[in-house]
């Protein structure tokens, strides 16, 4: 409807995966089946993308780098670069290669200067706004970590995963402290979405099993 259709952001060549505004709602971060995450300017009708990573090749567009999400730097809502900063799997197994992985879902900390992504090769990563380093990153789930949600009061982040469980992490000690096995595989899909509520103390999730499930 052109009545509603405020404007179309065009750059991605795949399914676009996830979005995420920063508080000022000034910028807006996209993560793709391409390999890339963009940052936005959606006020703009031209020019609006301001940057770009490339996960498979390890570039950085060149231009607006300065600029960012918020206090978060363009370079920073990224997965590493193929030869930098490893996952470390929990189990001591050797690290999966990342230079091809999609990059499902960049969520930022409501308080702290931290940006989290989830990939397709298992990963979750953790990223310092104020340095552009990968703080921490890790083997999170046994398939693809597919979506991330962080909890009102900054505690707790929320992962699914393609392996049919959410996890439980806390922030802080980046430790694994609940597990659930929440949806059933179809099509080799499982957890699509998790979300905390707002103000109360419940979470949720959706899966490609046509079920949402809502957890106290």
């Amino acid at each position: 409807d052109p009545g509603v259709l405020h404007g179309v952001l065009e750059g991605h060549g795949d399914a676009v995966w996830g979005l995420t505004f920063n508080p000022a709602g000034d910028r807006l971060a996209s993560c793709s089946a391409d390999g890339t995450v963009r940052i936005w300017d959606p006020r703009r009708d031209a020019g609006a993308c301001l940057g770009t990573y490339d996960a498979h090749s390890g570039e950085r567009g060149t231009r607006g780098v300065t600029q960012g999400l918020g206090d978060i730097p363009v370079t920073l809502l990224v997965c590493p670069q193929p030869s930098a900063s490893p996952l470390s799997p929990p189990d001591g197994g050797v690290p999966p290669h990342a230079g091809d992985s999609q990059v499902n879902q960049v969520v930022s900390h409501p308080s702290q200067p931290l940006t989290i992504t989830a990939s397709d090769d298992r990963g979750i990563r953790f990223l310092d706004n104020r340095t552009g380093q990968v703080v921490h990153s890790m083997v999170a789930h046994l398939d693809a970590v597919t979506c991330l949600a962080v909890d009102p009061d900054g505690v707790f982040l929320m992962s699914g995963s393609h392996d049919c469980s959410l996890r439980l992490w806390h922030l802080a000690r980046r430790t694994c402290v609940q597990e659930l096995t929440a949806h059933r595989k179809k099509h080799d899909e499982a957890v699509h979405a998790v979300a905390f509520h707002p103000a109360r103390p419940l979470s949720a999730s959706a899966g490609a099993d046509a079920l949402a499930k809502v957890f106290v």
